[in-house]
């Protein structure tokens, strides 16, 4: 059997994407495809859930604002292999099983657990707890703040 819609230089891709609607199923329709080729944030206000920037409510907006803030609150530092005796026992992320190398960016949770900051960034976006130990970190966070 061929295909009936054959066409000199068109394919089946080609040929839906031409056509009236002209998305594939699982994508989006042309209206919301973005113009630039940069990816849509998608947020996490629940476990579980996954939405959208523009379909969150205000007060996940507002919720989502103060996490990211928190994070950024949290000490950031540089893989310094030697530099500190705690760090000849942590070797690699338990986020992404990757060694540390000298000069790697990470991040200090409250329990001391040390990670790269583009893993556990997205991590705590989804769950404020520690990856190693489960502690929450917000509660950690919160009662730093009160004892300043």
């Amino acid at each position: 059997m061929g295909n009936c819609l054959f066409s000199q230089g068109a394919d089946d891709q080609s040929l839906l994407n031409e056509s009236e609607g002209g998305s594939l199923p699982g994508e989006p329709p042309p209206a919301a495809r973005q113009e630039s080729d940069q990816p849509v944030p998608v947020y996490h206000p629940n476990p579980g859930e996954t939405r959208l920037a523009c379909h969150l409510t205000e007060e996940e907006q507002i919720r989502i604002a103060q996490r990211i803030g928190l994070i950024q609150h949290l000490p950031k530092g540089v893989y310094e292999p030697g530099a500190d005796p705690s760090h000849k026992k942590v070797e690699e992320c338990v986020i992404c099983m990757m060694d540390f190398e000298y000069s790697d960016p990470i991040r200090f949770l409250p329990c001391l657990h040390i990670y790269h900051v583009d893993c556990i960034d997205p991590w705590l976006m989804r769950s404020f707890t520690c990856p190693s130990c489960m502690e929450p970190v917000d509660a950690a966070l919160l009662s730093s703040y009160e004892t300043n």
